[in-house]
Formats: C-alpha cells, sequence, structure tokens
C-alpha cells in the first residue's frame, strides 16, 4: 500500500482506522468525518488544497511524524464536492456510525456514499438542465458495447455498435464518467472530457454481468428485454450496475430496466455534424446562441432535459412525430385559446419529479423535496384536464398518465409539515399529530418554556432577589443567574455552575431533574422524526413506478409546451412529411440568426430525386452557410416533432445529416487543415445513402487551387452518381458551376450582392443560376486590409484575369522543370492510340494475347 505515510503499526488507534478505509479507495478522496469537519489526511491533503485553494496544515504526530491535513465544514460539504466533481475527482464520505461516548477508542467509522463525476443525484450537484450519464464500454471480438445510465432519473440503455463509431456515440451521449475494462480499453478515450475508470477485466464477464442484472431486476433471465444475443452490451451493462450499486450503499430500486438504443430509431448525425449545427453548443463551446437556448423555455428542468435529448435524437418514427406536430398544434390554439400559456402556469410550480423520485430510491430524498413533490401532485386534478380538453391523442395519453394521486398526497400531507427544515438533522419535519409519541416529546420541549418562566417567579419569591434569572444556553445548559452582590443570599440546594464577573449561575436538583428531562426529549425527538421519516421514504419506494410515470409525462408535456410557445411567438409552421426524396422548403429561415439580426431574408429550397445537388456560389459573407444550415436545421426540428421556421416545409425520408463546414488543424492529433477536412469528406463519401442530407462547404480550399477544385469536383460527381444524397454544396471554384451541365440532378443557385458606390451590399437572397462574381477584394476591404495592398491585389488579380490562371502547368516543388518548350503537349504514345482504337468486345482470345505482345514489343522499344 503506496501512502506515502510511515509503516502502519507505529500509527496512533485512530490514523490506523483511517489508512484501512483509504487502502479501500486508493483513486479516490477520502473525506473523513472529525466533528463538524471533513478531514483530508497526507497526499489526499496535498491533492486537495491544491484543487480546492484550502489551507493544508500539520498537525499533531503520528508514527513520529506530524500528520498533513486538510479540511471542509460539513454543513457547506456540497459545494467543495461539486468543484471536485466538476474536476473529474471522485470522493469517498466517510461518516461516524458509533457513538463516542460509547466507545473507548477512535469513533466507528465507514464510507456511507461514493460520489463519482457520473454517480451524482444531489441536487447541488447537478445542472438542473442537464442529464449526468454513466458510461460503461465493452469491446469484444469487433463490437462495442455500450451501456449508459442517468442514476438521478433512472433511465437505462444499452447498444451495440462497430468501434469506430465510438467518436459520435461519445458526441451524442456526452457522458460525465467512463467505465473501461483495464485490458481492452477502446482507443480515442483520450480527447474525451468525461473521467476514464478502469476496471478489473472480470467484471466485464458475461455470466457475472447477467446475474449482476438479473438481481437487480428481479428476473430469471434478460430474454424479456430482447437482450439476449447482445453480449458485448450485456457485459457493459452489468458491469455499469455493479458499479452504481457499489457507489451508493444502498440498492438502486429506481433501476428496473433497461431499453436497447436502435440506431434507425433516429435521424444519425456525426460528430461534426452535431458541432457544425450548434446544437446545445457553439463551436467556440459555449452554451448561447444556440439551436437549444433558442427553443429552451420549459418551466422544468424535466422539461429542459428532455429538450436536449430530443435535439440530439430526432426521430423516424413518422406515426410518433404526426403525433408530436399534432399536440403541438392542439396547443397552440387556433382562435387565440393557447392553452400553452395555462400549462405553463400549471409547470412552472412544479418540482423536478424525476430527479426527486431517485434521490427516494436512493434514501437520500430531503424534507423539501417531499414538500415540493406534494405540491406538484396536489397540482394533477388540475394539469389532466387542461390536456384532456384539446383534441390530440398524445395530450390525452398524458391526461391519463397525470390522473390526480390522492393517496400520496394525503400521505405527505399527514406526514411532512408545510415547510419543513431544509434538513432532517435540525429538526422540524414530521407534522404534528402524525406520530403520538413524537408529539409528546415535543410537548415537553414546547412546555420548557412555560416551565422555566414559573420556576423563576417562584424562586424570586423564595429567595427575595427580585433580579434572579431562570435561563438556558447550548454550553451549560440551563442555570439560575443572580447578581455577584446577591450571590450569599441563595438558598442552600443552591449547586454553582458558573462565575462570571458579575455574576453566579447555579443549579438546583429541580432544574437539573427538568433539564435531563427536556435535554433527552429534544435527542429523542430527533432520533423519532429520523426513524419516521426513513420509514416514510420506504412507503414511497413502493410508489416508484408511479412517480417515474407522472415524471416522464410532465417532462414531455413541458417539451411540447415549449414548442407550441415558440412556434407561436416565432411564426413557425407546422413541417409536412411524404415518402418522396424531397425537401421543399418556402421562405425558410435559420432558427437561431434570426434573432440575432434587425432583420433576416428568408430563402427556400428545393432538392429532389431529379435535383439532388444544389451548387451554390456567391460572395464570402454572402449567406451560404447560413442557407445551408439553415436546410439542415429546418429537417432536424420537424424530425424532432416541432414546428419549423418557414412558411411551408415538406420533406421525405432523411437516414443522416452530414455536414463538411468550416476546419481546424488537430495539432494535438498531428492533422493538418485540410487532412481533417478531407477524413471529414471521406466519412460522408463512405456512409451517406440516397436517403441523407450533406452540406459541403468550399471543400477543397485547404490546398493548391487547381488540386481542391480537382477533388471538389470528385467529390461532387461521387455524391452525384455513387451516393445519390439531397446534397447542398457550396464552392467558390466558379469551374464547378459546370457541373449542371454534365448531370441533369445537379442545379446552380446563388446568393447576389451589389456594388453601391465602391461599396458591396449583400442581399442574402437566393436566387437560380451561378454567382458572376466572388468580391473577393470587396470582403477584404471591409475586413480592413490596408489600400495599397486592395489596390496591389486590383492589379495582380487583372493581370490573372488576362493571361490565365493556367498559362502553364500547375508547378510541382518535387518534380524538375520540364525545359522551355511547356506549352508544347507531348506526342501521343502508340501504345494509347493502339488501345484507344480498339474495341474489347469484338476481341477473341487469341486476339487479347496477341494484344498484349503487341503492347509490350512497344514498351521494349
Amino acid at each position: 500500500m503506496n501512502t506515502g505515510v510511515p509503516e502502519f503499526s507505529q500509527h496512533t488507534p485512530m490514523m490506523q482506522q483511517y489508512l484501512r478505509i483509504k487502502a479501500q479507495h486508493p483513486d479516490m478522496l477520502v473525506f473523513y468525518r472529525m466533528g463538524d469537519f471533513y478531514e483530508l489526511f497526507y497526499e489526499d491533503a496535498e491533492r486537495a488544497a491544491r484543487l480546492l485553494d484550502i489551507t493544508l496544515t500539520r498537525r499533531g504526530e503520528s508514527a513520529g511524524e506530524p500528520i498533513k491535513m486538510a479540511g471542509v465544514p460539513h454543513h457547506s460539504v456540497d459545494q467543495y464536492l461539486a468543484r471536485l466533481v466538476r474536476l473529474g475527482e471522485s470522493v469517498a464520505i466517510c461518516e461516524q456510525i458509533g457513538d463516542p461516548n460509547a466507545s473507548r477508542g477512535p469513533v466507528e467509522r465507514e464510507v456511507t456514499r461514493v460520489v463519482t463525476p457520473g454517480t451524482l443525484t444531489d441536487a447541488a450537484l447537478l445542472e438542473d438542465k442537464r442529464d449526468n450519464l454513466l458510461l460503461a464500454l465493452s469491446p469484444q471480438r469487433g463490437v462495442l458495447g455500450l451501456a449508459w445510465l442517468s442514476l438521478a432519473s433512472g433511465r437505462f440503455a444499452v447498444k451495440e455498435t462497430a468501434p469506430g463509431n465510438l467518436a459520435a456515440e461519445l458526441e451524442r451521449l456526452a457522458p460525465a464518467e467512463i467505465l473501461v475494462p483495464e485490458d481492452a480499453a477502446p482507443g480515442g478515450l483520450d480527447a474525451c472530457a468525461a473521467a476514464v475508470r478502469r476496471l478489473p477485466p472480470w467484471q466485464f464477464e458475461r455470466d457475472a454481468a447477467v446475474r449482476a442484472l438479473t438481481r437487480q431486476f428481479g428476473t430469471l433471465d434478460l430474454s424479456g428485454f430482447g437482450a439476449d444475443g447482445l453480449t458485448a452490451a450485456v457485459c457493459a451493462a452489468g458491469a455499469l450496475i455493479e458499479y452504481a450499486r457499489s457507489t451508493q450503499g444502498t440498492a438502486i430500486a429506481h433501476v428496473k430496466s433497461f431499453s436497447i438504443d436502435q440506431e434507425r430509431a433516429y435521424v444519425r448525425m456525426d460528430p461534426a455534424t452535431r458541432r457544425n449545427l450548434e446544437l446545445t453548443e457553439t463551436i467556440r463551446g459555449e452554451s448561447a446562441p444556440t439551436l437549444l437556448s433558442l427553443l429552451d423555455t420549459c418551466a422544468t428542468g424535466m422539461g429542459s432535459r428532455l429538450l436536449r435529448h430530443t435535439l440530439h435524437h430526432p426521430l423516424r418514427d413518422r406515426a410518433a412525430l404526426a403525433e408530436r406536430l399534432e399536440a403541438v398544434a392542439a396547443l397552440t390554439g387556433d382562435t387565440g385559446n393557447a392553452t400553452y400559456r395555462e400549462l405553463q402556469g400549471f409547470l412552472k410550480q412544479c418540482v423536478d419529479v424525476e430527479r426527486i423520485t431517485a434521490r427516494i430510491a436512493l434514501k437520500s430524498a430531503r424534507p423539501r423535496d417531499l414538500s415540493g413533490l406534494r405540491e406538484t401532485l396536489r397540482l394533477l386534478p388540475r394539469l389532466g384536464p387542461a390536456l384532456a380538453s384539446r383534441a390530440s391523442p398524445r395530450l390525452a395519453q398524458l391526461a391519463c398518465t397525470l390522473v390526480p394521486r390522492d393517496d400520496l398526497v394525503a400521505l405527505l400531507d399527514a406526514a411532512i409539515k408545510p415547510e419543513p427544515a431544509s434538513v432532517l438533522r435540525e429538526g422540524g419535519v414530521i407534522a404534528d399529530a402524525y406520530d403520538a409519541e413524537l408529539d409528546e416529546l415535543r410537548a415537553i420541549q414546547s412546555n420548557c418554556g412555560e416551565f422555566l418562566v414559573q420556576l423563576e417567579a417562584r424562586e424570586r419569591l423564595r429567595t427575595g432577589i427580585p433580579n434572579l434569572k431562570v435561563e438556558y444556553n447550548r454550553v451549560h445548559g440551563f442555570y439560575i443567574e443572580v447578581t455577584r452582590a446577591q450571590a450569599d443570599n441563595v438558598p442552600g440546594d443552591y449547586r454553582r455552575r458558573q462565575t462570571l464577573k458579575n455574576a453566579e449561575r447555579f443549579i438546583t436538583p429541580e432544574l437539573k431533574a427538568f433539564e435531563d428531562k427536556a435535554l433527552s426529549a429534544q435527542e429523542r425527538a430527533l432520533a423519532r422524526e429520523k426513524h419516521l421519516y426513513d420509514k416514510l421514504l420506504d412507503v414511497l419506494a413502493a410508489h416508484l413506478s408511479r412517480l417515474q410515470q407522472v415524471a416522464a409525462a410532465l417532462a414531455e408535456t413541458d417539451l411540447l409546451t415549449a414548442f407550441a410557445e415558440r412556434a407561436a411567438t416565432l411564426d413557425y409552421c407546422a413541417p409536412e412529411f411524404t415518402d418522396e426524396p424531397v425537401i421543399e422548403i418556402d421562405a425558410g429561415r435559420h432558427p437561431v440568426v434570426e434573432r440575432q439580426v434587425d432583420e433576416f431574408i428568408a430563402n427556400g429550397a428545393r432538392l429532389s430525386g431529379s435535383r439532388q445537388i444544389l451548387i451554390v456560389t456567391g460572395p464570402n459573407m454572402g449567406g451560404k452557410s447560413t442557407y445551408m444550415r439553415q436546410v439542415a436545421l429546418i429537417a432536424l426540428l420537424a424530425h424532432c416533432g416541432s414546428f419549423v421556421p418557414a412558411k411551408r416545409a415538406r420533406l421525405g425520408s432523411i437516414d443522416q445529416i452530414f455536414t463538411r463546414i468550416g476546419a481546424a488543424d488537430d495539432l494535438a492529433g498531428g492533422r493538418s487543415t485540410f487532412l481533417v477536412e478531407m477524413t471529414e469528406a471521406a466519412y460522408i463519401l463512405h456512409n451517406a445513402t440516397p436517403e441523407s442530407l450533406v452540406l459541403m462547404d468550399e471543400i477543397g480550399r485547404g490546398t493548391s487551387t487547381l488540386d481542391g477544385l480537382a477533388l471538389a469536383w470528385a467529390i461532387a460527381r461521387h455524391l452525384a452518381e455513387k451516393n445519390r444524397s439531397l446534397t447542398l454544396f457550396a464552392t467558390h471554384y466558379f469551374e464547378m458551376t459546370r457541373l449542371a451541365e454534365d448531370f441533369r440532378q445537379v442545379a446552380n443557385v446563388h446568393l447576389d450582392a451589389v456594388e453601391h458606390k465602391d461599396k458591396i451590399v449583400f442581399l442574402h437572397s437566393v436566387e437560380e443560376g451561378p454567382a458572376n462574381q466572388s468580391y473577393g477584394l470587396e470582403v477584404a476591404q471591409l475586413a480592413g486590409v490596408p489600400g495599397a495592398v486592395i489596390r496591389a491585389a486590383r492589379k495582380r488579380l487583372a493581370e490573372l484575369e488576362e493571361h490565365g490562371l493556367a498559362a502553364g502547368p500547375q508547378r510541382d516543388l518535387f518534380v524538375a522543370p520540364r525545359g522551355k518548350n511547356t506549352e508544347e503537349a507531348p506526342p501521343e504514345s502508340p501504345a494509347l492510340k493502339l488501345l484507344r482504337e480498339l474495341d474489347p468486345d469484338a476481341l477473341t482470345p487469341k486476339d487479347a494475347l496477341e494484344l498484349i505482345y503487341r503492347l509490350r514489343r512497344q514498351l521494349d522499344e
């Protein structure tokens, strides 16, 4: 055990206890409870002092050396835990479980819970609007098994995919912590922001996994979940559930099953696409302005988390989309009767039922969690009918789920005070008249003041001391106080308790007997409240499934209400779906950009089997990238079940969205800007299908002009002939517009600009046909490039236009020049001439053999 401390047997008993606990959690910080503080020792203390910016001290001695220590107050531990988990650290919380008065040696302690980045459930440690996922990976024979769990909600899912899809899955799920086997960790995790924990390989064995999962779900096997053939996914799920259970120190009863994530259920997007479309994070890594920040008018954290999940998981199921769109239409109202406003009023009063339910299951729910749950359940009799009043099958189903839960409301009304204390240890949580024993103990405490007043009056009369006082403080308990001048006049049964500068404090047998009774009553009342509270959590745990259903229904209601509010406020329309391979958009707008500018020019788009690729040309800053992104975002929003920013939108089936927009180098990975660009293009060419939507922006710009043009032309041709995807292809290579002459399914559109008084005015409107000018010099002038540079560029541009850019062959730095007469084409090879003239279909085997000999003779000559 490498603890960085002296020999174990030389330590004090308390430090031996600490070291035994630390040995069980060597890779975690151990918060060791001592009185009102959590202390850290030795290497943990140094590490915590550095991470938390707290004081590192040396106190006392153990094994002949000073003990390095750092500590945090127990009442503010949550803020320190939050900072540590954000840094990817894990913490073992070690509590005192023994009675200090009954123990001769160190108070008995044990680790009651482990806090890791992926297993957070406490509200103080979690982000309200983001799921906190724990992910396990199990690579097995060319298949990657994934299992992920939101412990704060109980959602548990598994999937199997190709190892090459790991980056896309990490971008989609954005886990907080990843579990991998020590001996077979998949590559690509180094660049991931999540904390990575390596577990022993035996934890990923199938038999152990099946035992862990069937024990968790209370089933004989996993056949009911459809997971019989998913070996890698089951192995990952088993390791994950055991790890999650070990961190909580209790059963995770709210995790009752897992679902199998089907790849075909969603419109797929690779990591580059999720970043380029700025769904939940800008390219700079900021939370706004993004599609999520625009759409998130949800009233609850549950709704915001579901919205985030929905944007990253657009549905392909037309029936589910139709239900959502119908519900949004019903909530917006067609005659000004907007139900969403009424629903938002209800939802703003709701607490996070999803996370409170998880804390009930984990026995960590706080008193105000339960009072908030009670008030939310009290809203259901009004919320359900408000949903059912609208003509929508989906809203009717939600209304059926949100039926009144009178039994739970009655239970919580009877058990919890209207305004309970924030923490159980303070008391004042359990309602009066809920438990007779507790009421009796409270009566003793509440009658305390009356008894003291009566005692004070009696003692004044008995002693003749008019300024005698009977009081209490936490340090000395109850006492009778008289001035120093009257101290000699007290009766003989007064026993001195404390001497002050100007007063003496005494206690009598009667007051001592009352003190014992009152203080005992307080301790017993707090113990009784804790017992009753734990029993209440056990009763509520029997209703976990019902509470989870209520939470899911509230979250979806909040999502649909936000969609309705955005549709009404931002003038969105309901999209239409068709089986034809088309994207038809009238007056479409970029949902985020239009909120950032004073006036946004709407543009349409037409893509179909006969108009498969649009070559988009126009000036820099003309709006090409915005136009392409808006088409993709409209398609994505439609597949989320949201209305879209357009006058009309008609969409065919879309299985994937690809984008190749912008580029940056990957210095850490040793990849140049151009290599990153080509890698993304290669991924698209290998994976795009006729049902895919592809956005290509200025492909080939990272190399020489002719190389870039050749690549752009070849990539566009491949998309037209092989992939046959619906494609928007933006370029500054005017030669690309000639593709429309060679391929009937290619069309040209452009965004125009005009020059006015030596300035350029961008029109931002999409027109048919190619652009006639790039306006690169004018844009450079707008950017502040010196006038002398602009004038020199104009002169050079005129020379290039006069003589032609390609008057000679493109130079290669690694090949020697061929001589002066480079303009003359070399004579054609006789072998090539022979091959061009022959008809392969007319050759007999003998003729073909003779041809080969002729070609070989020409080669020798």
